[in-house]
């Protein structure tokens, strides 16, 4: 297999009728999907989605595609190609929007109202194409052919990109191959074999579950676990999932239903999503079930359902704010929680915070690790080896996951038969040409971490993480000195300020002597410049403490001249 470990150059120009494909994220993570497609100077991109931040990340909001590689490009691009409404597919098209606003979104009927709803928060009016299965377009040079298949999200799609060079490639999007959607709607595997029979050069595959033996369960065999909760449940239930887990959501309104409980939504994007839905015919609401959360305080408590944001410990979300006790809603004893979602790799921290929080405040916590109240919406090793089977691809590139995903992922092509040198493993940023039926790493382009900090978009850079970690474990220490350079003596201080690092500044009355000799030693031996005089302070401090602590605080000295 042929992976991008070892740095690699700049990419040559493109050879006549290659295919392009650079990945701007999803190569190695979970989040931020995002795949450019060239051909003759133009552009198509396929998604372009969020990665949420980790405990190592604090204060970022969000974490962006790197754009910078498609910038100064911005007039080739043909349109955005949206496969299904998650997050981390749809999250960062305000942010490209916002460079030009009139790239048009491609998208089946849900993905584009639910991204139309969030764009008009960014007050960003996008040209879209509603598309659905089974329907092609001509996209500039590239043939768009749209697939049904089953996710965790109604109205997905795969997509499959023609060019007038001959190429084909089929982009899964993220899918699984349920059996028994709750929707109907199944993954067209007999447009997978068509387009098999036809020749497909390229295959980029959903890698997320690719460790994962067997088949995904189906959505349907929670339904039954949610109603036992329900049944036991003596007071409040509160039911936590994503935002966009439409068909997670109609299954808890279904329970609430059948056991006599109204139901009310909590958080922004839930209430926005689910009334999306409701008005497009995706969610069944039976009547008189909903109510505002106003109406549930008049409610008795084993009547109440609530359905809420925060199901991956998000600091903001609904859950997590309860959990906190930092809610208008507060968790009691005796009420139930339903954590009704998976963990995002990286999230775990947060999410186990929540249930000890929740768990602190009296209630029952029922999740993924203690009861069947989730199934993946990403193909298993099963159904990813069925498909390679039924596709038969030329080469195949995983995407959408962590190394571990896409390795696992590329070893199951290579068992179905591909030879090992068609399968394609890439980080982010790896340029890959397709040319006469062959796929192959060329070179690389930048591509790192753009990050949202509040209102702030790309300021925030590793050195400023760098610099919040040290805050957060190893504290701060200020230092203060006044210096006279005439007669080469500290007349003021040096006073030393700490946060975080020890409860009393008298611990510092051993170091206050040692940085003033060593600035009196400097200045004698001629040094008048602040900033090195700084330079010293920060040196004699960061050694004391590093012998005197063993630890490693933010060090920032302030030199005064009389």
């Amino acid at each position: 297999m042929t992976g991008q470990l070892a740095q690699l150059g700049a990419p040559p120009p493109m050879p006549d009728g290659a295919l392009r494909i650079v990945a701007l994220g999803g190569l190695g993570e979970i989040g931020r999907n995002m795949t450019v497609f060239e051909w003759g100077g133009r552009l198509l991109i396929v998604d372009c989605g969020v990665l949420f931040p980790e405990d190592h990340q604090p204060g970022v909001d969000l974490i962006l595609p790197d754009f910078e590689y498609i910038r100064g490009r911005l007039d080739d691009i043909e349109a955005i190609v949206l496969t299904h409404a998650h997050e981390d597919h749809i999250g960062a098209v305000p942010y490209l929007l916002r460079e030009k606003a009139d790239i048009p979104l491609i998208g089946s009927r849900l993905t584009l109202a639910l991204v139309e709803a969030k764009l008009r928060e960014h007050r960003i009016k996008p040209y879209t194409l509603e598309v659905k299965e089974g329907q092609t377009e001509q996209v500039g040079p590239f043939g768009t052919e749209f697939v049904a298949v089953n996710h965790s999200i109604p109205d997905a799609l795969a997509v499959a990109i023609r060019t007038p060079s001959g190429q084909l490639v089929l982009h899964t999007g993220d899918f699984k191959m349920d059996q028994l959607p709750l929707d109907g709607r199944i993954t067209d595997l007999r447009a997978f074999a068509r387009l098999g029979e036809e020749g497909v050069d390229l295959f980029l595959v959903d890698s997320t579950n690719a460790e994962v033996p067997g088949f995904v369960r189906t959505e349907r065999d929670i339904e039954p676990v949610i109603d036992a909760v329900f049944a036991r449940a003596e007071r409040r239930i509160i039911s936590a999932c994503f935002a966009s887990h439409v068909h997670r959501v109609q299954q808890i309104l279904n329970v609430a239903d059948k056991h006599g409980r109204k139901v009310a939504f909590v958080g922004r994007s839930m209430v926005r999503n689910m009334g999306v839905a409701r008005d497009l015919g995706y969610l069944t609401i039976p009547a008189g079930l909903m109510v505002t959360v106003e109406q549930l305080e008049s409610l008795p408590d084993e009547q109440v359902v609530l359905v809420c944001t925060g199901s991956q410990g998000e600091p903001m979300a609904a859950l997590s704010r309860m959990a906190n006790n930092d809610h208008p809603i507060k968790i009691g004893e005796g009420d139930t929680v339903l954590l009704a979602s998976s963990l995002i790799p990286g999230n775990e921290n947060a999410v186990f915070r929540v249930i000890n929080g929740i768990a602190r405040l009296g209630a029952d916590v029922v999740h993924k690790g203690n009861a069947l109240v989730h199934v993946s919406g990403h193909a298993a090793a099963g159904e990813l080896t069925y498909c390679y089977n039924i596709v038969r691809p030329r080469n195949v590139m995983p995407v959408h996951g962590e190394w571990r995903h896409l390795r696992a992922n590329g070893d199951l092509a290579v068992k179905t038969g591909l030879p090992a040198d068609r399968v394609i493993l890439a980080d982010d940023g790896t340029v890959v040409d397709l040319v006469d039926g062959v796929a192959s790493i060329v070179g690389a382009v930048p591509c790192g971490f753009v990050y949202v900090d509040g209102s702030s978009v790309g300021d925030i850079t590793e050195s400023s993480l760098k610099d919040r970690r040290i805050l957060g474990s190893e504290g701060f220490i200020s230092v203060v000195a006044v210096v006279d350079r005439t007669d080469g003596k500290v007349v003021g201080g040096p006073d030393v300020h700490a946060r975080g690092f020890a409860e009393e500044d008298g611990v510092f009355d051993s170091l206050k002597p040692r940085i003033a000799a060593a600035l009196e030693d400097a200045l004698r031996e001629g040094t008048t410049d602040v900033y090195e005089l700084q330079r010293v302070v920060r040196r004699t401090t960061g050694k004391w403490v590093s012998d005197t602590h063993r630890r490693r605080p933010m060090i920032i000295p302030v030199v005064l001249e009389v």
